[in-house]
């Protein structure tokens, strides 16, 4: 079966240099990949490509494929309807992508009233209900006309995944979804995600700086290092016994319950 995502040769570039290079890698329906580099690796610069939201002035070349069709070739105008329904991310800080002045309810009928239009005022709102329900928003009815600074770190968090998953997109990308957030409440929200994968078949793109928490959630891992994929493979290989010496520096510079406490932790200079 061919996979659901395919990026082939991917390169992305602003002005004269070069972000991302030449990249090849792929997601399988149902499955997670997690993409891990440090800060600058040229993770988040990959998401939006997918996404076809970097900036102006940023080239892309080389293909991404969802289901057979090449994203980097539609029009515009059949890009939008994409974005959202067959592909929806969960952006790092929710504070910075919710709107402070909009209550969650509307900015999540938003989001289904862009590839919804013509579904009616009751069926839009049952559709945002059942979504904050199943993201676990206690007592949706009554916090549907709340707004974001009245939700927890961790319920802002919820917001934006009940917004991504409204729609029931086929690829979630989760771009750094828990690094905000203290460690039960990280937990908690890795568990509801892996949840939401298995419930509704979806594939995730996940993205993170640290190695512990893409162990929790996925089923393959590719490294980036300064814009270059440097090692992908099962997940389970992969932490066992890392090919690449910057892989190797990653799992080292992560403390475990076995790490020497007299040592200093390995560190990425140089890498």
């Amino acid at each position: 079966m061919a996979p659901l995502l395919q990026a082939d040769n991917l390169t992305i570039a602003f002005g004269e240099r070069a972000v991302v290079h030449g990249i090849s890698f792929h997601v399988d329906a149902g499955e997670t990949l997690g993409l891990v580099g440090e800060s600058g690796s040229g993770k988040s610069a990959t998401s939006l490509a997918l996404l076809r939201l970097l900036p102006p002035g940023a080239r892309i070349s080389g293909s991404l494929r969802l289901a057979g069709e090449d994203l980097l070739a539609l029009p515009e105008d059949a890009m939008r309807r994409h974005r959202g329904s067959s592909i929806a991310m969960i952006f790092q800080e929710p504070m910075t992508a919710l709107n402070p002045v909009m209550t969650v309810g509307r900015q999540i009928a938003e989001a289904v009233l862009v590839h919804h239009p013509k579904l009616d005022r009751k069926a839009v709102k049952e559709r945002v209900l059942a979504a904050m329900d199943e993201v676990g928003l206690p007592d949706p009815i009554r916090r549907y006309g709340d707004y974001p600074h009245q939700f927890s770190g961790g319920q802002r968090q919820r917001i934006l995944i009940a917004m991504a998953i409204v729609n029931r997109p086929r690829l979630l990308i989760a771009d750094e979804p828990t690094t905000a957030l203290d460690v039960t409440i990280q937990a908690q929200i890795l568990r509801l995600l892996d949840d939401l994968r298995r419930t509704h078949g979806l594939a995730m793109l996940f993205i993170s700086h640290d190695l512990a928490v893409v162990a929790q959630v996925a089923d393959r891992v590719a490294v980036m290092q300064h814009g270059h994929l440097v090692e992908q493979g099962a997940a389970t290989e992969l932490f066992r016994n890392p090919q690449h010496a910057y892989t190797r520096k990653l799992l080292a510079s992560a403390p475990t319950m076995r790490t020497d406490r007299q040592q200093p932790l390995a560190t990425l200079a140089g890498a």
